[in-house]
């Protein structure tokens, strides 16, 4: 894995989605803290069950030492030094730092796209609540910025990193909406909850992922459709092309439905946002030229 750092041979990642850092690997990354150090950001993020954004492959695992701790000058980890030892649980025998301090050092390194995702899906997974990031946001911490400027526009209702994405897109775009909305019939019974709901319209905008292509799924989709239409509502449904590619389409469907003129200019805070978003090319570039990494080094003779 690393200079002095070995794992058995044959060890492979088997999930249909695998992580971006195998706990096999991190097993051995282990070996180089002390027993204070701890995997912090991204990595301990991600050891905790918070889902990611699409990380770059060149992406060092994150290390966090007491200020004096030896540091691994190795390639591939990113080490950062704190005066006091971070906090820290172990979760399946790994030292992770606690999901406040994860999502603080991962702040410093983020986008604030990325950064709302990651804290809307810790909130939503009850892993952490907003009145611990605010405590911690007040500190003048690496990421305290970051999280002071993200917070405003956190919700923590999405069910996934698109539908938070999606959200965030009307947020910036001045339009009203309401997450994880209900409606109802007449009756009063439940005819579906929607992931958006343009607030004081009969538009209903949701995220479709790959899994709503699927035979099962698409069939209940249908249903589902036709219940709403005869509730008078209009259900639409954006892919994560058109959240990231084709907003302006976005934007342009809620201004119809609050009749409004359209004006495509509303769109470009979005776009500024987006170039710094680890979901585009450009924002993932950004993000590996901000973190110094240490180049890999061998103790000679």
């Amino acid at each position: 894995m690393t200079y002095g750092v070995h794992k058995r041979a044959g060890a492979s990642q088997t999930a249909e989605h695998p992580p971006a850092w195998a706990e096999d690997d991190l097993s051995g990354w282990q070996l180089l803290m002390t027993d204070v150090g701890c995997f912090t950001g991204l990595t301990a993020l991600e050891v905790h069950g918070v889902p990611l954004p699409p990380l770059p492959e060149e992406c060092p695992v994150f290390v966090a030492l007491a200020k004096d701790d030896p540091r691994p000058m190795r390639s591939g980890v990113h080490t950062s030094r704190h005066i006091r030892p971070v906090e820290h649980v172990i979760v399946r025998g790994l030292r992770v730092a606690t999901v406040p301090e994860a999502l603080t050092a991962a702040a410093r390194w983020l986008g604030v796209v990325d950064t709302v995702a990651l804290i809307d899906a810790a909130i939503f997974l009850e892993l952490v609540s907003l009145e611990q990031l605010e405590v911690i946001a007040k500190t003048r911490r690496p990421g305290g910025r970051r999280l002071r400027a993200a917070l405003p526009l956190v919700d923590g209702r999405a069910q996934s990193l698109w539908e938070s994405l999606l959200r965030l897109l009307h947020v910036v775009c001045d339009i009203d909406v309401e997450p994880q909305w209900e409606l109802v019939d007449a009756d009063g019974v439940l005819v579906a909850q929607a992931d958006l709901w343009v607030v004081g319209t009969t538009a209903l905008h949701e995220f479709d992922g790959d899994e709503h292509e699927k035979a099962p799924r698409r069939v209940g989709d249908r249903r589902r459709d036709r219940r709403v239409d005869r509730e008078g509502f209009v259900r639409r449904g954006y892919t994560g092309g058109d959240v990231i590619h084709r907003a302006v389409t976005i934007l342009e469907d809620a201004d119809r439905s609050l009749g409004r003129d359209h004006d495509p200019t509303r769109v470009r805070g979005w776009h500024r946002l987006l170039r710094d978003s680890l979901f585009t090319p450009a924002g993932r570039l950004a993000f590996l030229k901000r973190i110094p990494v240490a180049p890999p080094r061998r103790r000679t003779a």
